[in-house]
């Protein structure tokens, strides 16, 4: 079973900066694709940043340019550098991961969640 913990939301000011983190646990064998999705009241769930194993990354054209995501492969940890937020930025967030079990058996598992917030 693969668990994943999230940290680092909260209220910023419009302009502000926050940094997501999420460790993924368990047994855990590889982790090929981690990413950050956010979810806004009233819409669906949407892809913010994605990487590989291999350090590829894939952005939504709303954050390309203030939002950075990044991956410690050792410590199974993705995290999300945001920059200059925006109210629209208010969502929660989820990290992702999908990867292989020591049962060698796929997982594709989900963060419960942390809000993110931004005040004009």
């Amino acid at each position: 079973q693969v668990r994943l913990v999230e940290s680092g939301g909260g209220l910023v000011q419009a302009g502000g900066s926050l940094r997501l983190s999420c460790t993924a646990s368990g047994s855990i064998v590889s982790i090929n694709d981690m990413g950050w999705y956010r979810q806004a009241p009233g819409k669906q769930r949407e892809l913010v940043a994605a990487i590989t194993s291999g350090g590829s990354t894939n952005y939504a054209d709303s954050v390309k340019g203030r939002f950075t995501i990044s991956r410690d492969n050792a410590k199974n940890t993705v995290s999300l550098q945001m920059n200059s937020l925006k109210p629209e930025d208010t969502a929660v967030y989820y990290c992702n991961c999908r990867g292989t079990t020591t049962l060698i058996i796929p997982f594709d598992s989900w963060g419960p969640g942390t809000q993110v917030a931004v005040s004009s």
